[in-house]
């Protein structure tokens, strides 16, 4: 009955308000054992006002669309009046939900408790994925987790009943493999604040990850603003065969584009080799879409897309996607910022690494490119699952390479990992025999989380500093996520690539040529993977691991201790001064390459998401500093000695010192973690100055009231010193399209000005004016 229930609370809670009634599925329905007078099954999908907004557009631009345009398009909130041009004007859109993984839902609670207001004004949902450390297995990890963070859970538990979230408890899987199973439809528009919410483009959806304040906006019922994305589009023909799997798709993909040559733009996948995937080999094409930098990734409503949201429960919205089909479509004709070609045919099982997820090979290459290049050939440990491939497809061609191999009385010589995507998965392969396939062949099935694939992996095999080399169904390899060591080399392909190496515990195995040695002395080798990519029977939801806010939760209390070291209410921050920012400090001067886990490291620092002052001390702690190429060592020119970057930046604020970072291309790549965007603004910093931004960085950073700048010239980088102060200059005629001005003096007595250029609308000066997205929301209430 319990199961039951949540499906309707699901069901209802997917769709947006509109005009299309729909009914709880008979497969559904035949679960109940009660009466079902005690629900109100009734929901709406809003193709209706899609359609409507998609005409006025089209008739606007006079042109053929492409699906993520009708898509976004159809989420405008004025579609009569608003400035269409890609890459340059930004939208002001009503997405349709909010999904928040617990990690990033504290600050995002906070930020909301902070704005005032009772309740949220689209469908939200907090789920708890991130806190939960990958140590002996699933049920002794889920256990101590509920155990180490009660505090963290009961905070979001209460903030969800009260503000009404809907509330997912720790076990209950991964957010992206939730979104897929229970709210994802297409033609939908969802934000989450998690880079990797693009997974939904699997079925058919605009899903785009955001920072915390970002999703406040849009649960306070203020339209969100995107800056309107170009279009790459890919053109897959041929068809998936033999060892070659979606995740090969984005893994070649982003040896193309590299980590910032999606950045701006919406991937859209067309082609007829799109009928060649399965819904969740599409979901793991859009989730790593994250990796390229794109805004998001979507693929056509297609028959794949129909039999996923049937064998989930809702095929009514298959049915109205089928009566709105051409909406879901790209328009013939419709023209492409870029096309990649991408025969599937010709495609080869590809494994990329180490340290970036853009470097890309061949399987067959890589044993021979790892000898060259001094990387350790000995596989230490293969995992699967994460987000980003672990559903039920997943396991079952990964199980069936295990098979093989157990066949022959052959275990894996490396360590080995699973990761179910969610409770449901997690029980249905239990159920359907696989997990005991995977353990057999030595594999430890973990919890329904993150776990390893974002540093939550307690490792105990390796020493810190120990060379080594893993290989991962992950989406993600910088250095020293999985497991905080930086001489760890991983490596990112698909499940059934991962088992294979695992097996045989080298990176120099290719199973499409190579043989295994049985224990008896026979060679064989592995036949391609096969498995299901639905279950035969339905899936088993598992255990009961959702909590529906109350219909008014205004009576319930949500409390902070001010002794607590895991979370604290926020101070507003400072407005601007009115005049330009001067004498300004460079706190670091970043060399090379600067994601979000260097600038706010993950892992054990996970703990402390929900308190600004204590995660604050790791800020930075990752990046390189370009004077004498440490990291977490810079000088303090108050002091004249070194120390780590949190500790000098607390010594500059305490004396009323502020200061400026300087960073090199594609800064904050990776995670939405706004955390590297509130540290900054905490500990005195007043803006960030780099050649080339990630998206989503940059907004969190407006979104604080730090000014986000590039140089005009990116060799101006090269002119900045440690010991230089800089001056910004043209504050009080801030504008957009206006640049600001740098005066930089150095040390010796010379000075040089130097043009610094913005992407800051109205609307974001208005935020760095107030001093914070937050501080202007409240202003706009009075």
């Amino acid at each position: 009955m319990a199961t039951y229930c949540l499906t309707v609370a699901r069901l209802q809670l997917a769709l947006g308000h509109g005009v299309r009634r729909l009914h709880v599925s008979a497969a559904y329905r035949a679960k109940a054992s009660v009466s079902m007078s005690r629900f109100e099954p009734s929901s709406f999908v809003n193709y209706e006002r899609l359609q409507s907004n998609v005409d006025i557009v089209r008739k606007r631009l006079n042109r053929p669309l492409t699906l993520s345009e009708k898509i976004v398009y159809g989420h405008l909130d004025d579609p009569h009046n608003q400035e269409i041009d890609r890459g340059r004007t930004y939208l002001r859109l009503r997405p349709d939900r909010v999904a928040m993984q617990d990690a990033t839902a504290q600050m995002a609670m906070l930020q909301f408790i902070s704005s005032g207001l009772p309740r949220v004004a689209v469908p939200s949902t907090i789920h708890c994925d991130h806190l939960i450390e990958a140590q002996t297995g699933g049920v002794k990890d889920l256990a101590r987790a509920k155990e180490i963070n009660q505090e963290v859970y009961n905070f979001l538990a209460s903030a969800g009943a009260k503000y009404g979230v809907g509330f997912w408890k720790p076990g209950s899987g991964i957010i992206h493999q939730i979104i897929l199973e229970n709210y994802a439809y297409p033609g939908v528009m969802l934000i989450g604040t998690d880079s990797h919410t693009p997974n939904g483009g699997g079925l058919g959806a605009i899903c785009i990850g955001v920072g915390g304040a970002d999703a406040v906006d849009v649960m306070a019922g203020i339209p969100w603003e995107l800056k309107c994305p170009k279009v790459i589009g890919v053109r897959l023909t041929g068809t998936l065969s033999g060892w070659t799997s979606p995740k090969d798709i984005i893994l070649k993909v982003a040896g193309i584009l590299t980590v910032k040559g999606g950045t701006g733009a919406i991937v859209e996948y067309t082609g007829p080799g799109v009928d060649s995937i399965s819904c969740t080999g599409m979901a793991t094409i859009c989730n790593m879409g994250a990796e390229i930098g794109a805004t998001t990734s979507v693929f056509p409503y297609n028959h794949r897309m129909r039999t996923y949201l049937e064998k989930t429960g809702r095929a009514e919205i298959a049915t109205l996607s089928d009566e709105y089909s051409d909406l879901l479509v790209p328009d013939e004709g419709c023209e492409y910022d870029e096309l990649i070609e991408l025969n599937l045919d010709e495609l080869k099982p590809h494994i990329n690494g180490p340290f970036t997820p853009d470097l890309a090979h061949p399987v067959a290459d890589v044993g021979a490119v790892a000898e060259k290049n001094g990387w350790p050939l000995e596989v230490k440990v293969g995992l699967i699952g994460s987000c980003t491939n672990s559903s039920y497809e997943d396991m079952g061609r990964a199980a069936s390479v295990a098979k093989q191999a157990l066949d022959k009385g052959l275990k894996c010589k490396a360590q080995f990992t699973v990761t179910p995507g969610s409770e449901q998965i997690r029980a249905t392969i239990e159920r359907d025999g696989y997990s005991k396939i995977l353990g057999d062949v030595g594999g430890v099935v973990m919890a329904n989380a993150c776990g390893p694939c974002i540093g939550q992996w307690d490792r105990q095999d390796v020493k810190k500093g120990e060379k080594n080399t893993i290989v991962t169904s992950f989406n993600r390899n910088f250095t020293a996520r999985n497991d905080a060591n930086p001489a760890t080399h991983a490596f990112v392909t698909s499940p059934e690539i991962v088992t294979a190496m695992a097996i045989a515990g080298t990176l120099n195995f290719n199973p499409e040529t190579d043989y295994l040695t049985a224990p008896n002395g026979e060679k064989f080798k592995l036949d391609p993977p096969y498995g299901d990519e639905l279950p035969l029977k339905d899936f088993d939801p598992g255990q009961d691991t959702y909590q529906h806010p109350p219909a008014d939760g205004g009576s319930l209390r949500v409390d902070v201790s001010p002794e607590s070291n895991r979370l604290q209410l926020l101070e507003p921050f400072d407005k601007w001064s009115g005049g330009d920012l001067e004498n300004l400090k460079v706190l670091i001067k970043v060399k090379g390459k600067c994601t979000t886990d260097h600038i706010s490291a993950a892992g054990p620092w996970l703990k402390f998401r929900g308190h600004l002052d204590n995660i604050s001390n790791n800020m930075l702690i990752g990046a390189v500093n370009s004077e004498n190429d440490a990291i977490n060592k810079i000088k303090n020119y108050l002091t004249g000695d070194y120390g780590g970057v949190p500790d000098v930046a607390r010594h500059y604020k305490a004396n009323s010192v502020y200061w400026v970072v300087v960073g090199d291309d594609n800064y904050g790549e990776g995670s939405s973690r706004e955390h590297a965007a509130l540290e900054p603004r905490h500990l005195g910093g007043r803006a960030i100055i780099v050649k080339s931004f990630a998206r989503i960085h940059e907004t969190n950073l407006k979104k604080q009231g730090l000014l986000p700048l590039t140089f005009n010239n990116p060799s101006d980088y090269d002119k900045i010193r440690p010991d230089d102060h800089i001056t910004i200059q043209g504050l009080k005629t801030f504008a957009p399209g206006r640049p600001l001005s740098a005066l930089v003096k150095h040390s010796d007595g010379s000075e040089e000005t130097l043009v610094l250029n913005h992407t800051f609308n109205e609307t974001q000066i208005e935020w760095f004016k107030a001093g914070s997205a937050l501080n202007r929301m409240k202003e706009l209430q009075h």
